[in-house]
């Protein structure tokens, strides 16, 4: 089912919302109880704020602008790095736990539909992940409108790089969840699929790179075009993922194990 199809599933309501809600809130309920994911949301996000207001207040004031483009730069990537990090540690964890435990059998075999356990489990994984995310773009922000020195700020608060980290928050995000949930699906052991979720969630950032050190300028145009790309790599994703989300093959692959 491509992302096309998904859009006009939730529209005819073939997709309820009431159940993506419930399955939601059942995956919420479940980190709560998994530690590791607890600390990983209260640990993650202090370690990746610390380093870059750590790194933008240490710059001297002496610095070239390129120089100091560079690290501003450097330091808003690092801030991308908990959108996709963080999701795809969730969602790697999504399918292959629920293996272990021996709970995803009835989950499957309940009235909710195989589109909506897949978006309910992608949006568990992609709230909160947005939420720390924009809250940690927010705090870094504010820190250096007040605190910073003025040509800092300035380098800082440029408007392409602000809509960029806007746009690619949640686009970073999206792409490491589908590749987290792809290899928590094949996945047998929770530390691996953890493992190649990380991995596997890293390679748009490549794209951001690109703007983050200047190897392009960046500009409004380009934050927009570089978000459309992104987009357009999510549906792909999920275009692929979402038939590996069958219910019928989820279970088989659970008995043949």
């Amino acid at each position: 089912m491509s992302a096309l199809k998904a859009v006009q599933a939730v529209r005819s309501g073939r997709i309820d919302a009431t159940r993506v809600r419930a399955v939601v809130r059942k995956e919420i309920t479940d980190y709560r109880r998994n530690r590791f994911i607890l600390g990983t949301m209260t640990v993650l996000p202090i370690v990746f704020l610390v380093n870059p207001i750590i790194n933008i207040f240490a710059a001297p004031t002496s610095l070239t602008r390129s120089a100091l483009d560079a690290r501003v730069g450097s330091t808003m990537l690092f801030l991308l790095l908990v959108p996709v990090i963080l999701p795809a540690t969730i969602s790697a964890t999504s399918i292959v736990t629920e293996r272990e435990q021996g709970t995803l059998e009835p989950v499957l075999t309940t009235p909710v539909r195989s589109e909506e356990l897949l978006i309910g489990k992608a949006l568990a994984a992609l709230i909160p992940a947005a939420a720390l995310a924009y809250a940690m773009l927010g705090v870094f922000l504010l820190a250096v409108k007040l605190f910073a020195h003025q040509q800092i700020a300035d380098a800082t608060l440029e408007g392409p790089r602000i809509l960029a980290q806007v746009l690619f928050v949640p686009l970073l995000a999206g792409w490491a969840i589908w590749a987290g949930i792809a290899v928590s699906v094949r996945a047998d052991d929770v530390r691996v699929a953890q493992q190649l979720g990380t991995l596997a969630s890293l390679p748009p950032l490549a794209i951001t790179a690109l703007m983050a050190f200047n190897v392009i300028t960046p500009t409004f145009r380009l934050a927009v075009l570089f978000a459309v790309g992104l987009l357009l790599l999510d549906a792909g994703a999920y275009r692929l993922i979402a038939p590996m989300f069958d219910r019928e093959r989820l279970i088989t692959a659970r008995r043949s194990k």
